[in-house]
């Protein structure tokens, strides 16, 4: 319990360990960041659009471009319903997750008001093989990317819970939507989002290193999402584990960062796999 409140206090403080150049590192101290997207492709991946089946890329909708992972409507006429996610294949139960984004440009054209300057970080999902041809979005909790122009001025890190209940200032969730505390966020410029998530324990929002919310013991639950199937969603079971997605809602989106700590692993100190930031054991990962 000690060092799993000292890792949280440190993501909270810096949202990752740094050290001066001149100090070596360990091998049990030098963090392994895994990088979620490479760059150059979507090995990976998997995608699914609504209406759509399974890895039917419609329209190019999700596309590499000078380094970055795109949502992009270039190939669209027009927006008919085609809402979009795409899936990191393996899933995670213990992490810390960096992403790195931005907006850019118009939304398409027939594009519906929420969906704009609109995208989200969804987690602890279900694989994308078991979202529905129709369905609109999968079970998981979301970290909102919502951001403000003009007039239209609203906070960003917000909480949606599609199909999915947590408990929240210490009270389960009945509705599915929960605002951050969060500045508005204006303009193309790249955001840095990251969330600590502990399994179904603890689970923490941040924004440019400002904690925005925390909340413990994600469920499925709760109402939706649209056409999902029945044999899917366990009603009141924990989401201990799950996978990472993306959304394509309308609104062009730049990624040029996704990376991830694993928290969980071997916390045998004679082991040769052994990190000190670990706060979960895996014993069968160990390797002497």
């Amino acid at each position: 319990m000690n060092k799993l409140l000292l890792f949280l206090s440190a993501a909270l403080l810096l949202t990752a360990c740094s050290q001066p150049e001149t100090q070596e590192l360990s091998y049990a101290d030098t963090e392994e960041w895994i990088h979620l997207f490479n760059g150059e492709n979507l090995d990976g991946w998997d995608l699914k659009i609504a209406g759509y089946e399974l890895n039917d890329n419609v329209f190019n909708t999700f596309r590499v471009e000078d380094g970055m992972l795109r949502v992009s409507y270039d190939d669209y006429e027009e927006w008919n319903g085609e809402l979009g996610h795409i899936y990191y294949q393996e899933p995670f139960s213990h992490y810390h997750i960096v992403v790195e984004y931005r907006f850019i440009g118009e939304q398409v054209a027939n594009a519906p008001d929420w969906g704009f300057l609109n995208n989200g970080l969804m987690l602890h999902s279900q694989p994308a093989h078991t979202v529905t041809l129709d369905q609109l979005l999968p079970i998981s909790f979301e970290m909102q990317f919502l951001h403000s122009e003009g007039e239209i001025v609203r906070p960003n890190g917000n909480l949606y819970l599609p199909g999915t209940q947590v408990i929240l200032n210490g009270e389960l969730t009945e509705e599915d939507y929960f605002p951050s505390s969060s500045q508005p966020y204006f303009g193309e410029e790249w955001v840095r989002a990251e969330a600590v998530v502990l399994g179904d324990s603890l689970v923490q929002f941040i924004l440019d290193g400002e904690l925005l919310m925390e909340f413990t013991n994600p469920i499925m639950g709760g109402e939706g999402p649209l056409h999902y199937d029945p044999e899917v969603k366990v009603y009141g079971q924990p989401l201990t584990s799950g996978h990472i997605a993306f959304q394509a809602e309308t609104h062009p989106t730049d990624f040029r960062t996704v990376k991830l700590l694993p928290l969980k692993g071997c916390m045998d100190e004679t082991a040769q796999n052994f990190k000190n930031y670990y706060v979960v054991d895996d014993p069968e990962s160990c390797q002497f």
